[in-house]
């Protein structure tokens, strides 16, 4: 079996796979591969498949399969699978990183500090303390998230169209959340229903300065009508490590809007959440091997 890492995984992955046969980083091989290991970086589009004459299995890193054709992988006889379980305290974590930052003003506050500023009274800051926290999607992160929310006093709802009921959240429609939502954490793939959801229509029926933090996908956000929201305060602050593109071009409406904290893709990043998906990796290779 010939598997090819594309992207960047733990560091100890290719002496862990060696085991189950030759281990390349090195594109040049895709001709060879049986097996290809991707995280966002690399596309598996049909015209990559197509290159790949040898390829039986693509395992993505991470929760979403955005960046790997499935109907294509299907049509090739290529199975295609992902790690959902390894990431989800890993984004978690970035997403309430966020959600604590911004109403503290940590992050103007240590810029205000290495600038030779000391604005003990302009810096008024805000508590999650029985604020009500909104999850768009309440799949495997968002759990993880309504988790961390709820040690804060957080009342958390949550709107997910494929749930009949969830441990903790409380589960409403899209337009109830925006309404009664103090914080809006974004958790969702990006399909056809997802994509632009959120709009001028549904920031419309938000209350005036709602955070938005979105750690799910950058599509899922129709950015004109976020940065016309900024502008006005209606938003008081969006919150990503998600984009339209890694990185995002340079003319991304985002980069220069207004109280907009950003993050390059790093939230599935951690040390610890690159181990947990080599063990997934190990698993689904064992099984596959059998």
């Amino acid at each position: 079996m010939h598997i090819l890492i594309a992207d960047a995984f733990d560091a100890k992955l290719p002496e862990r796979l060696a085991a189950f046969g030759t281990v390349s980083s090195d594109m040049a091989t895709l001709a060879q591969a049986n097996v290809i290991l991707v995280r966002s970086k690399t596309k598996v589009t049909p015209e990559l498949l197509a290159q790949a004459p040898a390829l039986k299995l693509v395992i993505r890193g991470g929760v979403g399969m955005d960046n790997v054709d499935k109907k294509a992988c299907a049509e090739k006889g290529v199975k295609a699978v992902n790690t959902p379980r390894a990431s989800s305290v890993a984004v978690a974590e970035m997403a309430m990183a966020f959600m604590v930052a911004i109403p503290a003003r940590l992050i103007e506050a240590h810029v205000s500090m290495k600038e030779g500023k000391f604005l003990k009274n302009e810096l008024k800051r805000t508590e999650l303390f029985k604020k009500t926290l909104g999850l768009i999607g309440a799949g495997a992160i968002a759990s993880e998230v309504a988790k961390r929310a709820q040690a804060f006093g957080m009342e958390i709802l949550a709107f997910d169209p494929f749930l009949k009921e969830h441990p903790i959240a409380k589960l409403v429609s899209l337009e109830e959340l925006a309404a009664k939502a103090d914080v809006i954490s974004m958790h969702t793939p990006l399909t056809d229903e997802t994509r632009g959801m959120v709009n001028a229509a549904l920031i419309g029926q938000m209350k005036d300065g709602i955070i938005i933090i979105n750690t799910g996908r950058g599509k899922c956000v129709e950015e004109a009508d976020l940065v016309a929201a900024l502008q006005t305060g209606k938003v008081r602050a969006y919150g990503t490590d998600v984009w339209p593109s890694d990185p995002p071009p340079s003319d991304c409406p985002l980069l220069s809007a207004p109280n907009v904290f950003m993050a390059p893709h790093i939230g599935a990043s951690s040390k610890e959440n690159l181990g947990r998906i080599g063990d997934e990796v190990v698993l689904i290779l064992t099984d596959f091997k059998a």
